[in-house]
C-alpha cells in the first residue's frame, strides 16, 4: 500500500511539499498566458476572426471565474487536498480536450474545462496555512504567490519556441504533462487538510453568485467589441448587478452561507480585496503591453520587430526577480508583517509603469522596466495573500484567499478592456498604435498601482500571525 503522509511528516518536510503545490500552481499560470502568443496561429489555422478566438481567452476567465469560490469553499468543507486533485484533475482533462481539438468549438470547450481549475492557487495556499509550521507559512504562500508572475513569464517564452517548431497542440500536451506529474505527487506528498467547517452547501448562493459574475465579467470583456452603451453590454451589467444584490441579501440571511459577507466586511478584509482590484486592474501591462510593444517593427518610430520568443525574454528579468521577491515578501511578513512588502511592492510598480511609459527607446530601457515590475508584484501578490490569510479563521481561507483571486480577475478584466481602448483609439492609418496609446496605457496601470499604495494607508496595523510566531520563537530562545 503507498503510504500517504501525515500533516506532521509535512510540517517535517515542508519543503518538499511546497515543491509540489508550486508545480500545480506553475502549471496553471503557464496555461493561462501560453495560450496568447498561439491566438494569431489558431486564427490562421482555423480561419476564424480575431473576435472568435478571442473567446479563448473570455470564456477561461468565466469558467475560472465561476470555478474558483465555488471549489475553494467546498475545499474549507471536504477537504483543501481533495479540492486540489479534483481541481488539478479538471484541468488536465480541458488540457487533453484542447491538444486533440481541431475546430474552434472544441478548443472553446477544452479551454471552459481548464478554467474550472482555476481554484488550485488559493486551495494550495489553504493547504500552506492549514499545515505547514506557523512560522513558515508566510514564505510558502509567497513562494506559491510568486508562481502567477513566473508562470506568465516563462509561458511567454516557451509558447513561442513550442508553437514554431511543434505546433499549438504542444503547448496543450506540455499543460497535461506538468498537471498529470503535479496530481500525482499531490496524491502522493500532499496530505489532507484536517481544517474542515461542518456545514451544508448552499446551492442557491452558489447558483446566484455564478450567474452574476459571468454577465458581468461577459459585459467586461466584450464591451470593445460590442460598445459600451449597447443594449447588450448594459442590459448584462444591469441584470449581473441585479443577481449579485440578490446574492448578497440571500448570503446575510442563509443559516450556511457560501461566503460569509459579515467576514467580507472586516476592514482588514475588504481593504486586501480593494488592493486586489487595483492591482489586477494594472498587471495588464506587464504580459501583454510589453510583449506587443516591442514586436513592433521600428520602421513605427518605436519598438524593436521582436519575435513572439524574443518578446518573450524580454519578460524574463520580471520571472526571475518574482522568484526572489515572493519568498522575500513572506520573509518580511513573518518578521513585521505583511503591509510593510505591500507597500514596497506598490512603490516598485509605480516605479516601473513610469519608466516603461517614458523610456522605452532601448532594450535595456524595458528589461530594467521588466525587473522593478517583477520585484513589484512579487512582493505585492504574496503580502496580499498572506494579509487575507492572516484575516479569517481557518477554515474560511480557501473561499476567503478564492475571493480575492477573482476581485483581482475583473480588475485585470477592467484594465485589459481600457488598455485595449487606449491603444486602439491611439492607432495611426497604418493600423499601429502610436506610441501615445502605449503611454496611456502604461500610466493607467501606474494610476492602478497607485491606487493599491494608497489602500494600505486604510489597512489595520498590527503584527500577522506569523510575525507573531517569530516573535514567540526569539522569546523563547532568549
Amino acid at each position: 500500500m503507498t503510504h500517504h503522509p501525515t500533516v506532521g511528516e509535512v510540517r517535517t518536510h515542508p519543503s518538499r511539499t511546497l515543491l509540489v503545490l508550486a508545480l500545480g500552481a506553475l502549471a496553471y499560470t503557464m496555461a493561462q498566458t501560453m495560450i496568447i502568443p498561439a491566438l494569431p496561429r489558431l486564427q490562421q489555422e482555423l480561419g476564424v476572426s480575431t473576435t472568435s478566438v478571442a473567446w479563448l481567452i473570455t470564456l477561461n476567465l468565466l469558467a475560472a471565474a465561476l470555478a474558483t469560490p465555488i471549489i475553494g469553499r467546498l475545499g474549507d468543507m471536504f477537504g483543501k487536498e481533495r479540492m486540489l486533485l479534483l481541481s488539478l484533475g479538471i484541468f488536465a482533462a480541458g488540457s487533453l480536450v484542447a491538444m486533440f481539438a481541431h475546430s474552434l468549438p472544441l478548443y472553446l470547450v477544452g479551454r471552459i474545462i481548464q478554467g474550472g481549475g482555476g481554484a488550485i492557487l488559493p486551495l494550495s495556499i489553504g493547504i500552506i496555512r492549514d499545515e505547514f509550521p506557523r512560522e513558515k507559512v508566510a514564505t510558502g504562500i509567497g513562494t506559491i504567490s510568486a508562481m502567477y508572475g513566473i508562470g506568465g513569464g516563462v509561458a511567454l517564452v516557451i509558447s513561442g519556441i513550442l508553437v514554431d517548431a511543434f505546433g499549438v497542440d504542444s503547448i496543450f500536451a506540455l499543460a497535461l504533462a506538468l498537471s498529470i506529474i503535479a496530481a500525482i505527487a499531490t496524491w502522493r506528498y500532499v496530505p489532507e487538510s484536517p481544517v474542515r467547517v461542518r456545514a451544508p452547501i448552499d446551492y442557491l448562493g452558489a447558483t446566484l453568485m455564478a450567474v452574476g459574475l459571468a454577465a458581468v465579467l461577459l459585459a467586461i470583456s466584450e464591451g470593445n467589441a460590442w460598445g459600451w452603451t449597447s443594449g447588450g453590454v448594459v442590459g448584462l451589467f444591469l441584470a449581473g448587478a441585479a443577481v449579485l444584490v440578490a446574492f448578497t441579501a440571500w448570503e446575510l440571511r442563509a443559516p450556511a452561507p457560501m461566503i460569509d459577507m459579515r467576514l467580507m466586511r472586516r476592514r482588514a478584509v475588504w481593504t486586501v480585496n480593494l488592493a486586489g482590484f487595483a492591482s489586477g486592474v494594472a498587471i495588464f501591462g506587464s504580459y501583454i503591453l510589453i510583449p506587443q510593444l516591442v514586436q513592433t517593427p521600428s520602421s513605427a518610430g518605436y519598438g524593436f520587430g521582436a519575435t513572439v520568443t524574443m518578446s518573450g525574454l524580454y519578460l524574463l528579468p520580471s520571472a526571475l526577480l518574482m522568484l526572489v521577491a515572493g519568498p522575500l515578501s513572506g520573509r518580511m511578513s513573518t518578521r513585521s508583517g505583511s503591509r510593510r512588502p505591500l507597500v514596497l511592492g506598490s512603490i516598485f510598480g509605480v516605479l516601473s509603469y513610469l519608466m516603461l511609459a517614458f523610456l522605452h527607446d532601448h532594450p535595456w530601457e524595458i528589461l530594467v522596466g521588466s525587473g522593478l515590475l517583477g520585484l513589484g508584484l512579487g512582493l505585492s501578490l504574496a503580502a496580499m495573500a498572506n494579509l487575507v490569510v492572516d484575516a479569517v479563521p481557518q477554515d474560511q481561507t480557501g473561499i476567503a484567499v478564492s475571493v480575492n483571486t477573482i476581485v483581482r480577475s475583473i480588475g485585470g478584466a477592467i484594465g485589459g478592456q481600457i488598455a485595449a481602448a487606449i491603444l486602439t483609439g491611439s492607432a495611426n492609418a497604418d493600423g499601429l498604435p502610436a506610441i501615445g496609446g502605449y503611454q496611456g496605457a502604461f500610466l493607467m496601470s501606474a494610476a492602478g498601482t497607485a491606487a493599491t499604495l494608497a489602500v494600505t494607508k486604510l489597512m489595520p496595523r498590527g503584527r500577522s500571525s506569523a510575525a507573531q510566531a517569530h516573535a514567540e520563537a526569539a522569546e523563547a530562545v532568549a
